[in-house]
């Protein structure tokens, strides 16, 4: 009987040796070469964080660069999703986008200038998208899809925008 337990696993034991690892770890935080950034962010919630005013223009400035010595320039911004999470913008398809018209870039930065009432107008008022308010964050966070001049696309990261009195 103590023999059949011991053999059960050294068996086991050799199974499990014999496997193949998979050459990328499931848990592993892989980075792209080329990053996104968004350079105008003033806080960091834990995503990039822009400020907009519910006074005057209600405008929604997302500045998006690349590093400038990594030998590659945005060729275009593909998309821009507004969502609560990433699958919209990895998603096929041409509905439901922020912006499905392809942006041309050609060069390491860009500025996207929106505004709270373009946001509303796109994504009107309801129980999931409240209405702005004075030191609250708009529902839904905005990604960029940003294809590069040798053909990788990339997502960034989720941008928030907060609302300012």
């Amino acid at each position: 009987m103590k023999f059949n337990k011991i053999l059960s696993v050294v068996a086991a034991a050799l199974v499990m040796c014999s496997c193949e690892k998979s050459e990328i770890d499931p848990a592993l935080d892989l980075r792209p070469e080329v990053p996104v950034m968004i350079t105008n962010a003033t806080e960091f919630r834990p995503d990039p964080t822009v400020t907009t005013s519910l006074s005057g223009d209600n405008k929604i400035t997302i500045t998006l660069a690349i590093p400038e010595g990594s030998g590659r320039k945005i060729a275009e911004i593909t998309r821009i999703a507004a969502s609560t999470s990433y699958t919209k913008i990895q998603s096929g398809g041409s509905t439901g986008f922020y912006s499905a018209t392809p942006i041309p870039v050609n060069g390491t930065s860009f500025t996207y200038n929106t505004s709270i009432s373009e946001y509303f107008s796109k994504f009107p008022v309801s129980a999931s998208n409240p209405a702005a308010k004075a030191n609250t964050e708009l529902a839904l966070r905005l990604y960029f899809l940003v294809k590069l001049d040798d053909g990788t696309e990339l997502v960034s990261m989720p941008v928030r925008v907060l609302v300012l009195a």
